[in-house]
């Protein structure tokens, strides 16, 4: 029924019909509420048992018995206490509640399709608005039309069907937060998944939520070290950055972030993982190894499996940047991983394509840019008088055949302050992480790194990019003289330095004092095959013989001339004992 407020008309429905004095009231409460006399007629539903559904326009009045429980039922949703204060909390609850006299807007189900709902009769919906189906099963509000709206469905579709009732919330999407998230695996809707019990939370924050504004930012200034060498030293990210991890399948993309998440052990960072469309043994193999390292104390995983709705995974990111933000707000500094935002963008499309919105390029809608350019332009370094807290976004993008030109890796690059470029070749020849020295970038960290790094990086990447010309130059000739020899052995050995295992994230002094002694030619002498064993010896030796050098190159942040030789005097004694000892101590 659609509202005409120059024509009103009321019905009112009750399994009995109502007594002269019930319709006299009725009339007056109508009088009173709309300032005009509105006709009323009854009409007989059996289906209430008792009291009356009152409908004016597309405004519903209903004191039916079930509407009375449903309220009440909402009533004692909004309290959310410990478990020692349950029985007074609902006692009050009780005792507080009366019986809304405050219009509902009810629609109905015209047609359901998979994931999608399309409903009439609620004029007055927003966008990203929740809606409650028959059943308790919730919906968000995606399209708005000029007779219906459709809907994203987050439970089970098939309990929905042609002809059910929809009631508006006039709430917005929104996800729990707070510290109890932490150390918990949950879904898109902060539901606990790990088994552990309810999860007392401190608040709500909406899923969608504007950006900080330029005034309220300051400028990155302090890094996010992620423990691995060939990042912290040539592509350094800092905190409040957005840095896109890219590469094909199988690359060690989520090897790199995992690795990040375990670097900030102690660091006082909190760490969110967003896992979308990846197999569900997947994430529990990584919330395994989390936990079996001490991680899981720091972070939220956030699970929408592929076996999840296209609706859930389309949300997911956003929740857990609305829980990221809870803590940035508060002063804390937050790292947050997206892994992928190539899947998210095939659960929007997906999802669009059943809403009936026109596909453009790949078949993705128009509006798939902003789809993630809302979501990461919310990483942000806050300004101190916003707390000074910050957000380190690293979304995850995957590249078919190394093409960085596609449509959502362009998008994603665009959005981000730079990228991390994995290869394959790399990867297949041993060189993990097989991060691409060319096609990376970090066009903000730079000025986060702090000066112990930048003075011990020096000419790496510019000795890594004379390696790799000469390496083509050479590769037609057998005829080299010592001096291009030399050089391509040097080029080898910072290769090979650059090469990290998996959970085995390094601290600061140790990449400054690997670095100098690399660029200082130190591991010149070391054949490439032992490299990684005269790293564990230098490091070793240069802890038992010097902790205070790497006590100050952690602290401090700064790298003295003094230090630099120091380095470089250890590690030649160290390699003299190497070569003398053959590996012993590796």
């Amino acid at each position: 029924m659609r509202s005409d407020r120059s024509r009103l008309t009321a019905q009112l429905r009750s399994a009995k019909e109502p007594t002269q004095d019930q319709q006299r009231r009725f009339a007056e409460f109508l009088s009173k509420k709309y300032k005009r006399k509105v006709p009323l007629r009854w009409e007989e539903d059996a289906s209430l048992r008792s009291g009356f559904r009152l409908q004016v326009g597309s405004d519903i009045y209903d004191w039916s018995l079930e509407g009375r429980i449903r309220q009440f039922q909402d009533h004692l949703r909004q309290i959310q206490p410990g478990q020692e204060e349950l029985m007074p909390l609902m006692r009050q609850a009780v005792e507080d509640w009366t019986l809304a006299v405050v219009p509902e807007e009810i629609g109905r189900v015209l047609t359901v399709d998979s994931e999608i709902a399309t409903v009439d009769g609620l004029e007055h919906a927003q966008y990203g608005e929740i809606l409650l189906f028959t059943g308790g099963i919730r919906g968000m509000v995606q399209d708005l039309r000029r007779d219906a709206v459709s809907c994203i469905i987050f439970g089970d579709a098939e309990e929905i069907s042609a002809g059910s009732l929809v009631r508006r919330t006039k709430k917005t999407a929104g996800m729990p937060v707070g510290d109890g998230f932490l150390g918990r695996v949950v879904d898109a809707l902060g539901v606990p998944l790990d088994g552990k019990g309810r999860i007392q939370a401190e608040g709500r924050r909406p899923i969608e939520a504007p950006a900080p504004s330029i005034l309220d930012r300051q400028s990155v200034n302090a890094p996010m070290e992620t423990g691995l060498l060939a990042i912290d030293a040539m592509f350094p990210i800092g905190r409040g950055q957005r840095e896109l991890i890219i590469g094909d399948r199988q690359t060690g993309k989520t090897a790199i972030a995992v690795d990040t998440i375990l670097n900030q052990k102690g660091k006082n960072v909190v760490c969110i993982y967003v896992a979308i469309g990846q197999k569900t043994s997947s994430i529990a193999q990584l919330v395994e190894n989390l936990s079996r390292r001490g991680a899981m104390e720091y972070t939220t995983v956030i699970s929408a499996p592929a076996g999840a709705s296209a609706a859930l995974q389309y949300i997911a990111p956003y929740a857990g940047c609305a829980l990221a933000e809870h803590f940035m707000y508060h002063g804390q500094d937050v790292l947050i991983v997206y892994d992928d935002l190539s899947k998210h963008a095939v659960a929007y499309r997906a999802l669009s394509l059943l809403m009936g919105r026109s596909p453009g390029r790949e078949a993705y809608p128009g509006d798939v840019f902003y789809l993630h350019s809302r979501l990461l332009e919310r990483a942000a370094h806050l300004s101190d008088e916003l707390g000074g807290g910050s957000m380190t976004a690293l979304p995850i993008a995957e590249t078919q055949a190394g093409d960085v030109s596609a449509y959502i890796p362009t998008n994603i690059i665009s959005i981000t302050d730079g990228q991390i470029f994995l290869e394959s070749d790399l990867f297949f020849a041993g060189q993990r992480p097989a991060v691409n020295v060319g096609l990376s970038v970090s066009r903000v960290g730079g000025d986060a790194q702090t000066k112990a790094m930048k003075k011990a990086a020096g000419t790496l990447r510019l000795d890594l990019a004379q390696y790799r010309e000469m390496e083509v130059f050479t590769q037609f000739s057998s005829d080299l003289d010592d001096a291009t020899k030399r050089q391509l052995t040097y080029g080898q050995g910072l290769m090979a330095l650059l090469r990290q295992p998996q959970y085995h994230p390094q601290s600061q002094y140790q990449q400054v004092i690997l670095l100098v002694a690399a660029l200082g030619h130190v591991m010149q002498e070391v054949p490439i095959d032992d490299i990684d064993c005269f790293e564990d010896q230098l490091l070793a030796f240069t802890e038992e013989q010097a902790p205070d050098l790497c006590q100050r190159l952690d602290l401090s942040g700064q790298l003295s001339q003094e230090d630099r030789e120091e380095i470089l005097e250890l590690a030649r004694e160290c390699l003299e004992q190497f070569q003398a000892g053959g590996k012993r101590g590796g």
